[in-house]
């Protein structure tokens, strides 16, 4: 990987959401969202309070996490489009 992100950011790969619903409806490609899961390629070391001390990341690079539908920009590293946020963009951690 190309890009280490720095501080409390996070570099996070979208996970493809299923082509069909529940009820077995096939979605057109025309109306799909953008998925807001995602998993963490990397992380920063984590913000730093005034006093300089480190606060550390409650996230990790393999993690699959939910965020919101605007948050992060859109980055390209050796041909992949990822996407680079706060880990405060970060609404939680999806386990199992």
């Amino acid at each position: 990987m190309a890009l280490k992100p720095l501080h409390d950011r996070v570099l996070v790969r979208r996970v493809e959401s299923d082509d069909t619903t529940k009820g077995g409806l096939i979605i057109p490609e025309s109306a799909k969202e953008k998925p807001a899961e995602g998993l963490i390629v990397a992380c920063g070391e984590g913000a730093r309070k005034d006093s300089g001390e480190l606060i550390q990341m409650a996230v990790k690079a393999g993690d699959k996490v939910l965020f919101g539908k605007w948050s992060g920009t859109e980055v390209t590293v050796d041909g992949e489009e990822l996407l680079i946020m706060k880990e405060s963009d970060i609404l939680g951690v999806i386990e199992g």
